[in-house]
């Protein structure tokens, strides 16, 4: 018996890194999973990984999955993915909103094109997917809804700052932090339907195709780094736990493993290092 068994589960971000794992994590415990992203093949993208990839794999390990091309700061698209989840499989059952958009830029130099592009997918992508799942939902009185955040939602904290140079942050860190009141505010709202609502952060770096591309790890066997499968790990705790232990949380990785004791020991935020405002109300 898994976890999910019965379950439908939709996927962003599922061509390469945490989302490709939560994926296959999901399959291998009997969800159907709808894998969304922009990349459909390999090479269609400059980093690799891609949705065809992701199937095959859950496919190769006798799970059921599809792939559905999609952008998720277009409410049509986001529209019209639900819409394919639910005529592959049926209705949706586990929202995970892994997209993501990131220029490291600082401030005084960035686009507002980019700005509101990162904006688009980082914040109302899961705005409009959760819109667009949460009839079912509360038709039925169950659900989950699950996004993943940043560490650099952490701010810098309050000046002076001598000697600081712009890491080109800023924006990423102001949508994530966005994300996170997001969470609670929507775990209020739907929690009478019997929806849990969470968000959590790695408690270190992943090693993915796109962080080694920003330089932020050395390399996909970097041992300073936290697997996906740890991510994806957490990603099914916050999917498969009963609604009044786990709704409106905004945490870390590691450190709501080792809280629900998935885990023994963990490190990192939210364990030696304080995390955001959200994640301690």
């Amino acid at each position: 018996m898994g976890k999910l068994d019965g379950k439908v589960a939709l996927v962003t971000g599922a061509s390469r890194g945490i989302g490709e794992a939560i994926a296959e994590l999901f399959a291998a415990e009997g969800a159907k999973v709808v894998c969304a992203a922009r990349t459909l093949k390999e090479g269609d993208h400059q980093l690799e990984g891609s949705l065809e990839r992701t199937v095959q794999r859950i496919k190769d390990a006798g799970g059921e999955a599809v792939a559905v091309t999609a952008d998720v700061s277009s409410e049509d698209d986001c529209n019209r993915l639900v819409e394919q989840a639910e005529a592959a499989f049926g209705s949706v059952d586990i929202l995970v909103n892994n997209a993501a958009l990131n220029y490291y830029i600082p401030i005084v130099d960035y686009p507002a094109s980019r700005w509101m592009r990162a904006f688009a997918v980082n914040v109302h992508g899961p705005f409009m997917l959760s819109k667009a799942v949460l009839p079912k939902m509360i038709e039925k009185k169950s659900g989950a809804i699950v996004s993943i955040s940043s560490g650099a939602a952490i701010g810098p904290g309050r000046g002076p700052y001598p000697g600081a140079k712009a890491s080109g942050g800023t924006m990423y860190g102001a949508s994530k932090a966005a994300l996170e009141r997001f969470t609670q505010g929507l775990a209020q709202e739907v929690y009478e339907h019997g929806v849990s609502v969470t968000c959590f952060s790695p408690s270190q770096v992943v090693p993915t195709p796109g962080t080694v591309f920003h330089k932020l790890v050395d390399g996909l066997d970097d041992p300073r780094g936290e697997p996906p499968e740890i991510m994806a790990k957490c990603a099914l705790l916050c999917a498969s736990e009963p609604l009044d232990k786990i709704t409106g949380r905004v945490g870390y990785s590691q450190q709501l493993l080792q809280e629900f004791g998935w885990i023994s020991d963990g490190k990192g935020r939210g364990i030696d290092i304080t995390g955001t405002g959200y994640s301690q109300i």
